[in-house]
């Protein structure tokens, strides 16, 4: 499934019917009357927010909504039906941005079975019956239905997950979501492997949550550079961040210093959260290097270095650990007593 985190439609709530100018022909009645009926209302735009999509996809062939109008009213005082809401499912995390700066957000889905009613249909209009009074006896005057809202709007989707793994491009992200995750992300030995955001669910100690890898970023990230800007949208919603560094680049204090200046740059929270400094790869090179760079690192502004190889999974419970202090006990799920997890065994750490 192509992974698709922006869209464009347009949306179109139901004009009302319009009310019904009649009048009662009924033999041996002498004196009829007015009984035109109301028109029903239009029908409503409703959002609803579903799990087990992640995705915009659909609103790539699919752009304009536009609800059903109300039935016209007609005589014998009979009233149209009001049109059928039209309910629009998309993925948990979806918000919807003016068209006008594509920036102000109108609504704000976050949680699955959230359902709001975005436009609101036309009301009906009254038909002729609801005019009489004592001195207007056969009234000729009815009401057009109101019409419906309409607007462009834009989908904007941004994953939900406890945590989020950055870093530069080639720091081994893939392959650190694929040994803590069934994530079957693709790796390969060289940059942009990553082409997506992607999600993956860690469990560990009996507990569970989201990871959310997004592909690497690079210097500029946050004006969009690389499109970096769309990227680092989709971990504003994590409660921890894990900044992965390779041990074989070219600096690691560098790369550190690389990253947290887009995650500043950027803003909208991502300088505020938390976050975990990884040394990857370390089974590549000797325990005497792999302490020369995480004092590099420390005297960077690092407080605490994990050592870990996303290959062999060496050093990943004790970063794990520590993710975990930042998740409430509410993402935690329980397993059957002695069920112990894969790879629970104790931290290796070279220093």
């Amino acid at each position: 499934m192509h992974f698709l985190d922006q869209a464009k439609i347009y949306i179109r709530s139901g004009q009302g019917g319009p009310g019904a100018v009649s009048f009662r022909r009924e033999k041996y009645v002498e004196y009829g009357g007015p009984d035109g009926g109301n028109g029903g209302k239009g029908g409503d735009i409703i959002f609803e927010a579903v799990a087990g999509l992640n995705t915009l996809i659909d609103f790539r062939y699919a752009q304009h909504f536009k609800a059903p109008r109300g039935v016209h009213g007609s005589g014998k005082n009979r009233n149209g039906a009001a049109g059928k809401d039209l309910v629009i499912k998309v993925p948990v995390g979806t918000q919807l941005i003016s068209d006008d700066d594509r920036e102000t957000v109108l609504l704000d889905l976050t949680e699955a079975g959230q359902r709001v009613t975005f436009l609101e249909g036309g009301m009906g209009g009254r038909g002729n019956a609801s005019y009489k009074t004592s001195t207007n006896r056969a009234p000729r005057q009815h009401q057009p239905g109101e019409m419906g809202e309409e607007m462009y709007v834009w989908l904007r989707l941004k994953l939900l997950a406890d945590a989020g793994l950055v870093g530069l491009p080639n720091a081994g992200k893939s392959t650190f979501i694929n040994q803590i995750t069934n994530t079957k992300a693709k790796v390969g030995d060289y940059a942009f492997t990553t082409l997506k955001p992607q999600l993956g669910v860690v469990r560990h100690r009996n507990r569970e949550f989201v990871l959310a890898d997004i592909p690497g970023l690079i210097a500029g990230a946050a004006d969009g550079a690389g499109i970096g800007d769309r990227f680092l949208g989709h971990i504003e919603r994590c409660r921890v961040l894990i900044h992965l560094i390779d041990i074989n680049g070219t600096d690691p204090a560098e790369a550190l210093e690389i990253i947290e200046e887009e995650l500043e740059a950027y803003g909208n929270g991502l300088d505020e959260k938390p976050r975990l400094i990884a040394l990857n790869k370390v089974d590549t090179v000797d325990a005497e290097l792999v302490k020369m760079f995480i004092k590099e690192l420390k005297a960077a502004g690092a407080k605490k270095v994990y050592p870990i190889s996303g290959a062999t999974g060496k050093g990943m419970d004790a970063l794990l650990d520590a993710v975990i202090e930042y998740l409430p006990a509410a993402t935690g799920t329980e397993r059957p007593a002695g069920e112990q997890e894969e790879g629970d065994d104790k931290p290796w750490s070279p220093v």
